[in-house]
């Protein structure tokens, strides 16, 4: 048993999706949740800059005694899995290989779209999972602004249909009848994205079954909280001012976000070890 917090992050409030997730399934669990806002958003950063703000954030919530990592940010899994995994003691759980697993399951013509930040399909951590399977054809498509009408709080408008259109006809196209929503924004927007694929498309998230991954990870640990009351989540961001992120994360998640602190992330130690 260990009644230690649970540490998650994201860029912004795309992760709330994920630690919702989590809390909803480990309720007793307490989380530490961090949404580096000073650098958001990570999706056209370059790789070498998400993994520096990255282990920032991750080497911060370590210091706070956190007993596992949960990136909830696709563009920083793809770019510092590897190194966080290497750099730290605890278990790191990320968010890409839950949903390519999920989308796996579902497809039935095996054509399956992926959307995502610029940084995340350049990297290819969802094609290349995706592709293991011989018989699975992958379309993927980079949808930036979607990002930005997250965090506008924009969750429906003419414009945004606009740009899903324009985003989404090639995947249309193409007949997939799966799409992974390779960012943790973009479930925010599932309304509009399914009213443009249509009705036949599955949508494929990572929240659930990245929380099902923590659940297993801290079974086989012995990880679990000995607690018998609900655990609740604190909230911290990186810069100046944290309130643009919790009217946002407010407007979004039904006002579950309150008392956000503000917390310094240092020049990191790239040589830190374990």
């Amino acid at each position: 048993m260990n009644n230690a917090p649970i540490g998650i992050f994201d860029s912004g409030v795309g992760g709330l999706t994920v630690a919702r997730a989590i809390g909803d399934q480990l309720p007793n669990e307490s989380l530490v949740y961090i949404a580096d806002t000073a650098h958001s958003p990570y999706g056209s950063k370059s790789i070498a800059d998400v993994r520096r703000f990255g282990l920032e954030v991750l080497d911060t919530l370590v210091d706070q005694g956190v007993k596992m990592l949960v990136i909830a940010c696709n563009t920083a899994s793809a770019a510092l899995l590897r190194d966080a995994r290497e750099r730290y003691s605890v278990p790191v759980i990320q968010v890409i290989g839950p949903a390519v697993r999920t989308a796996l399951h579902t497809t039935r013509n095996r054509r399956i779209g992926v959307i995502g930040t610029e940084g995340t399909i350049a990297s290819r951590a969802y094609q290349d999972m995706l592709e293991v399977a011989s018989d699975v054809s992958v379309f993927a498509q980079a949808c930036p602004r979607f990002v930005d009408f997250v965090e506008a709080g924009v969750t429906g408008s003419a414009e945004l249909l606009q740009v899903a259109e324009e985003y989404l006809a090639p995947l249309r196209h193409a007949g997939v009848d799966t799409l992974v929503l390779g960012c943790t924004h973009y479930p925010f927007l599932k309304g509009a994205i399914s009213y443009v694929m249509g009705p036949d498309v599955s949508l494929v998230s990572s929240d659930s079954e990245t929380a099902n991954d923590v659940y297993r990870q801290l079974i086989s640990r012995d990880l679990l909280t000995s607690a018998t009351t609900p655990g609740g989540t604190s909230y911290e961001a990186t810069g100046t001012s944290a309130r643009e992120f919790t009217a946002l994360a407010n407007r979004l998640m039904g006002r579950e976000v309150r008392n956000v602190q503000l917390v310094q992330t240092g020049t990191i130690d790239i040589l830190r070890a374990p």
